[in-house]
């Protein structure tokens, strides 16, 4: 079984930076498709990043591009979400997914695993 465990939330103020971690286990992820998304109060779930556990070249939401960089630690099959320059407008619940595609889908329903989630506050 899939699981996928979010960590690296807190509180942070306007300007401040935060690191997300996604613990993958349950199966061999080399041929996946991991993704960051996340869901402000009363808002849809929306796309922030994703990369192939392959390698390539990751893809970002433009309200992300510049401050935002995902990575991935395949020997400690962990992905990464280093966040900086962070707004209020980021605040939100940030949940790690997997894709069994190959295809750096931006879509929701595209991603078959979903963590938890772990929350981001950032104060102005």
């Amino acid at each position: 079984q899939v699981q996928l465990v979010e960590s690296g939330g807190g509180l942070v103020q306007a300007g401040g930076s935060l690191r997300l971690s996604c613990a993958a286990s349950g199966r061999t992820f080399s041929s996946y498709v991991m993704g960051w998304f996340r869901q402000a109060p009363e808002k849809e779930r929306e796309f922030v990043a994703a990369i192939r556990w392959s390698g390539g070249t990751p893809s970002y939401a433009d309200s992300v591009k510049g401050r935002f960089t995902i990575s991935r630690n395949n020997a400690k099959n962990t992905v990464y979400l280093q966040m900086n320059s962070l707004k209020p407008e980021d605040t939100a619940v940030y949940y790690c997914a997997a894709n069994r595609g190959m295809v750096l889908t931006t879509t929701v329903r595209a991603y078959d695993y979903w963590g938890q989630g772990t929350q981001v506050t950032v104060s102005s």
